[in-house]
């Protein structure tokens, strides 16, 4: 979901420079770049990107400068960790905004809203199903893919109808009619989107999912 910049009052925008560059400074230095100095790492980094631009690029505007596309966020974290989802996202965003998809004041609250949020919130249920559930392939998998998939989507549509609401862009009304009665419509792909590619990838290819272990999840159980 991307948001224009011709919804929130230009005062916004120093909140969200604010909340958007020093989360994106500690992504920086943060992140693991040992993992993209190999050669593979880099491509399967820079690979999806490029998928998520792709995917981001097929939306649809819910309501005037409100729009709707599946995410991917879940699967990127689950990939490359918080640090570097943030990053990769907010370029894939920037990207977004130079192809003329979204305005340049909608890339603030967009990066925000749709980029750091659902990384930050996988990242959290990544830690509490580590410390919590059992160590099995079907538990990371269904829960931190398929359930975390969903579980974002139901949190970011909320955290963004309120904020629409409190800033008086669109009645509930339309909200209503043009978002949220579609939501169960729009839940059910991006929790399979999620948990389908993340089954695939520790399937076939663990070795580029980073919050994935062969010995912790498969071997012994």
């Amino acid at each position: 979901m991307e948001l224009s910049g011709s919804l929130f009052h230009p005062a916004w925008q120093w909140l969200f420079a604010g909340l958007f560059f020093s989360t994106l400074w500690f992504a920086l230095r943060w992140a693991d770049w040992a993992r993209l100095k190999k050669k593979q790492q880099q491509h399967v980094f820079f690979g999806a990107m490029v998928c998520l631009f792709f995917l981001w690029n097929m939306r649809v505007e819910m309501l005037p400068g409100f729009f709707w596309h599946l995410s991917g966020m879940v699967t990127v974290t689950l990939m490359f960790g918080w640090s570097l989802a943030i990053v990769g996202g907010s370029v894939v965003l920037l990207g977004i905004v130079v192809a003329g998809l979204n305005d340049w004041g909608g890339y603030l609250p967009s990066a925000i809203l749709c980029v750091i949020m659902p990384a930050t919130l996988t990242q959290i249920m990544l830690g509490l199903v580590r410390a919590y559930a059992p160590k099995h392939f079907f538990v990371y998998v269904l829960v931190n893919a398929f359930l975390a998939g969903g579980l974002v989507f139901v949190i970011m549509s909320g955290l963004i109808v309120g904020g629409l609401l409190l800033m008086g862009a669109h009645p509930w009304g339309d909200l209503q009619h043009s978002f949220l009665n579609m939501t169960p419509m729009m839940l059910f792909p991006e929790s399979m989107l999620n948990g389908w590619i993340t089954a695939m990838l520790v399937g076939f290819k663990p070795h580029w999912v980073g919050s994935f272990s062969d010995e912790e999840y498969i071997q012994g159980k």
